[in-house]
């Protein structure tokens, strides 16, 4: 079955970096674009960034351009999401999400926190 299993979260100082990948299984990686999305306290699911099937395809929410940065490896079958100048405001929850699938992984957690 369809799986996607988030990993790299933590605790991080404001200005601090993580990555974030996502492995996925049960379906042709190299054939679907994927999708990153957060979840903060008490708000709603948003959107942070789009990787397209053809790797050099990306966009990304205005409160993320410029310090987030999706990539994805096809040989692994893993999407990454790194992040630059973390803010306290990036707290989150962080979700990958297989569009075409309606499949999202289980997250994993980023606080930024000093």
């Amino acid at each position: 079955q369809v799986q996607l299993v988030e990993s790299g979260g933590g605790l991080v100082q404001p200005g601090g970096s993580l990555k974030l990948s996502c492995t996925a299984s049960g379906f042709t990686f190299s054939n679907l674009a994927m999708s990153w999305y957060r979840q903060a306290p008490g708000k709603e699911r948003e959107f942070d960034a789009h990787m397209s099937v053809a790797a050099g395809i990306t966009n990304y929410a205005a409160s993320v351009k410029g310090r987030f940065t999706t990539s994805r490896d096809n040989a692994k079958n893993t999407v990454y999401l790194q992040m630059n100048s973390l803010k306290p405001e990036d707290t989150a929850v962080y979700y990958c999400y297989a569009p075409r699938l309606t499949s999202w992984g289980q997250g994993t957690q980023v606080t930024v926190s000093s």
